[in-house]
């Protein structure tokens, strides 16, 4: 099941409706285009946190899942701690995964 979530980050990515990093997915929650966010397990609390706090306040679903390497190599870049999902079908496809 977590090989079809990450292929489904993967894809995002490879559409260009993925922000990866803690600024770029920031933004993006923010800007109200992220449908869902995926934070590294392993990514510190503080960033947990803030992703958790600013999901929450804005009505996106926010999951702990992976590893930063494993985020990471799914988009294809080193690893990342935090995932926003900008596609609207494909964040739908990794929540029912989830």
């Amino acid at each position: 099941m977590n090989n079809n979530i990450l292929t489904y980050i993967s894809l995002a990515q490879k559409a260009g409706k993925c922000a990866s990093g803690e600024f770029s997915a920031e933004k993006a929650v923010k800007e109200h285009k992220a449908f869902c966010v995926i934070v590294a397990e392993d990514a510190s609390a503080n960033t947990r946190k803030l992703f958790q706090d600013k999901c929450a306040y804005r009505g996106i679903p926010c999951f702990i899942r992976f590893t930063k390497d494993e985020l990471g190599r799914a988009i294809g870049k080193q690893s990342r701690a935090s995932a926003a999902i900008c596609d609207e079908g494909l964040a739908r496809a990794i929540i029912e995964r989830i």
